[in-house]
């Protein structure tokens, strides 16, 4: 499998990032400007959070079909054939704000968060970063994504933030929630959340085995510099890569990038030293069974 093109993502912004602390893109036009950086440097799948227009609320999520649709379209147009990955991540019941998202700029692939999780995090004092929360993702939240998704031709990348989500998302297959119009199996091991998976290469040999047979997997990493060992070690197994503003603002040296090129440009050295050329989006789109 490591013989396999790599396909880069690129995680653009995130969620909810100052940018008034960090170079994250909100507008349209950042968006498009950093997107086709990141494209330049080997990225074929733009992953895209919907940021607030409104003058100083750029650091807040919005799900204004509008604006997700200005956004995305800018970016379409920067990079020619690029694949769009749309965030969909919400607390609660109501998420008919990403739906209407999906439903209006259909991307070809959106995160499909997989399963619940405390979602915690400690200062160095032991006091609670935030009040203690979870991201609650039941079997019922995630068929109503599914179901908007196959209505939309959008390709699901379930989001698995530890062990028993990556177990999970294996029983939704073998149950036939994913549809075989829908693409190939994706998982996506999302390690470096306080209380999910740690960023921990050991993990990367395991957890294929608890995934269906011929899927596809991604690791997203969530940290600062010693991150960058775990992204050469998925580029040797043969997973997928990604990076970007969203999940670190160090580059292997420990230096802080001023945008998502040069870190894409470290992503695809990763693959490289790993003996792996850097698929298009046209062979990304193949690997992964998504419509052309």
């Amino acid at each position: 499998m490591s013989n396999n093109k790599a396909i880069l993502t690129c995680a653009l912004t995130g969620v909810l990032t100052n940018p008034k602390q960090h170079p994250v893109p909100v507008t349209p036009e950042q968006m498009a400007a950093q997107a086709r950086q990141a494209f330049d440097a080997g990225a074929s799948i733009m992953h895209v959070h919907i940021r607030s227009q409104q003058e100083g609320m750029g650091h807040m999520p919005s799900w204004d079909p509008d604006v997700a649709e200005e956004i995305v379209d800018a970016i379409r147009q920067a990079c020619p054939g690029v694949i769009i990955n749309l965030t969909t991540g919400v607390v609660g019941k109501d998420i008919s704000g990403p739906l209407d998202c999906i439903r209006r700029v259909r991307p070809e692939i959106a995160a499909c968060n997989a399963g619940s999780l405390n979602y915690l995090k400690l200062k160095e004092d032991g006091s609670w970063a935030w009040p203690p929360m979870v991201f609650d993702n039941p079997v019922a939240k995630v068929q109503q994504f599914l179901d908007v998704m196959q209505e939309a031709g959008t390709h699901p990348e379930f989001e698995c933030f530890d062990v028993g989500i990556v177990r999970s998302t294996t029983m939704y297959i073998k149950n036939g929630m994913l549809k075989p119009e829908m693409g190939l199996p994706e998982y996506n091991l999302v390690m470096g959340v306080a209380s999910g998976m740690p960023c921990d290469a050991r993990l990367l040999e395991l957890l294929p085995e608890w995934m269906v047979p011929n899927a596809v997997w991604q690791a997203t990493l969530i940290g600062r510099q010693e991150i960058w060992p775990v992204h050469q070690k998925t580029a040797e197994l043969g997973g997928m890569l990604r990076t970007g503003l969203e999940d670190t603002f160090y580059l292997p040296d420990g230096s802080r990038a001023g945008g998502n090129g040069p870190l894409i440009e470290a992503l695809a050295q990763c693959a490289q030293n790993a003996g792996r050329a850097i698929a298009s989006p046209a062979e990304a789109r193949q690997m992964l069974g998504l419509k052309a």
